[in-house]
Order: structure tokens, then C-alpha cells, then sequence
């Protein structure tokens, strides 16, 4: 099988989680080290599918690679070749295919409920999942691509989740490792003091019953990989 391409915009954002669930599934990946300056692949007929992690930067920043990757994006959906977006990862998908990227009314950083809407869809997706514990950390949200259906909200972000076809973009972090959250909550100390909020987290308290939290994160995110693997 081709691998899945796995393309990392920061250097603390890898694909963690993911990039496990894909080895235990015998999935071939590689990663595409953006943060680093490798450039974007032009055609993405190479690949079994396309993933696209977190990142600092704004999708609406002018940065070549941005448009590029939208490129891309638009060809593998033209292909079918199964897309998935983590975060900013999530709004490249969203702007590639015609919606908006705006800043959310507040930002959502740390642990928060998100709630499966009642379509079908949508149960499809997190088969039979309602609502769960997400781990967020964004600041900007999107407006869902024509056709695309909305399969997951937060009170403090109603777009938390979109799927189009074998295509699946989510706002929220499925992809979580505890070293990560561990890592997030040491360079993000200063983001998090400047921005007080309803949704924004201390570090402390993101790190509470973190290993049973990333637990059943992880449940939820092999649900979600496994439809999403189906495409491939």
C-alpha cells in the first residue's frame, strides 16, 4: 500500500497518537517535515491518504505553503484519497474547499466536552459516541465546505468537526500523547497566562488524570481512524 502522507507544521505538533494507531494497523506513513522546509508534494495520487496536523500559524497568513497544501487537498478530493485535518490541519481542509476560517469568540485551550450532533453522519462517524472529553487548543474556527456535514460542537465552538465523503476535518485533538500535552502546557505557559478565559486551561489542571483522560481520548480516536482508514 502507498504510505500516508503525514504533514507536521511545528515541531511539538507531530502526529502522535495517529502515527501509533497507523503502525498498529500495519499502515506504512511518512512524514512531511514542513516546519523544516520540505516541500509540499504536487500530485497526491502517490499516497493512500493525506493528514495534516496542528500548527501556531493562521491558515489566512501569507505563507506559500498554505496555498500549496490547499492545492493538494483540492486534488486528493478530486481523487478521493481519503483527507484528515487535526486543528490547523482541519481549517486547511475547510478553506481548500471554499469555507472560512475566522476567530473563534474565545479561545479553547485544555480539556472540554464536545457533543456528537443527532444526524447520521455524524453517528457514522463516532459510532454511537455522544459526547466526550476533547483536548483543544485553538483560537481561530471554520464555516463548514458546501456539502460537508457538521458532526461535532463544543459550547465554546460550534464547529468542532466536519465530514465530506471519506473526508474528515476536526478542530478539536483527538491525536493526543501525555508527553505532548506535557510539552504543549511548558512552550504555551505564556499564551495561556495572556489569555484568560471560560475555555482556556492552567497547566495543572490540563495534567490532571491526564493518563486516564489520553485513554479514553484515544478510544474515541480509534473509532474515528478506523472509518477513516476504511477509505484508504
Amino acid at each position: 500500500m502507498k504510505p500516508v502522507a503525514i504533514f507536521r507544521h511545528s515541531p511539538g505538533e507531530g502526529p502522535g497518537y495517529f502515527a501509533t494507531f497507523l503502525e498498529r494497523q500495519g499502515l506504512p506513513w511518512s512524514l512531511v517535515r514542513i516546519d523544516e522546509g520540505a516541500a509540499v508534494p504536487a500530485e497526491a495520487d502517490g499516497y493512500s491518504g493525506l493528514a495534516f496536523m496542528g500548527g501556531p500559524m493562521s491558515v489566512n497568513n501569507p505563507l506559500s505553503w498554505v496555498d500549496q497544501e490547499c492545492e493538494l487537498i483540492r486534488k486528493a478530493v478530486k481523487l478521493e484519497v481519503p483527507v484528515l485535518g487535526h486543528c490547523l490541519g482541519a481549517q486547511l481542509m475547510a478553506k481548500a474547499l471554499g469555507a472560512t476560517v475566522t476567530r473563534n469568540p474565545v479561545k479553547e485551550i485544555g480539556w472540554g466536552e464536545v457533543q456528537v450532533p443527532e444526524n447520521a453522519i455524524a453517528r457514522h462517524w463516532f459510532s454511537g459516541t455522544k459526547n466526550f472529553l476533547a483536548f483543544h487548543w485553538h483560537g481561530e474556527t471554520f464555516s463548514l465546505p458546501l456539502g460537508a456535514a457538521h458532526i461535532l460542537s463544543s459550547p465554546y465552538c460550534s464547529h468542532q468537526a466536519f465530514a465530506l465523503g471519506p473526508h474528515l476535518a476536526l478542530q478539536c485533538h483527538v491525536e493526543m500523547t501525555q508527553d505532548m500535552i506535557e510539552q504543549w502546557c511548558a512552550i504555551g505557559a505564556r499564551e495561556i497566562a495572556a489569555h484568560p478565559g471560560p475555555a482556556v486551561q492552567k497547566p495543572e489542571a490540563m495534567q490532571q488524570q491526564m493518563a486516564t483522560r489520553v485513554a479514553k481520548l484515544n478510544a474515541v480516536a480509534d473509532t474515528l481512524y478506523e472509518r477513516w482508514i476504511s477509505g484508504l
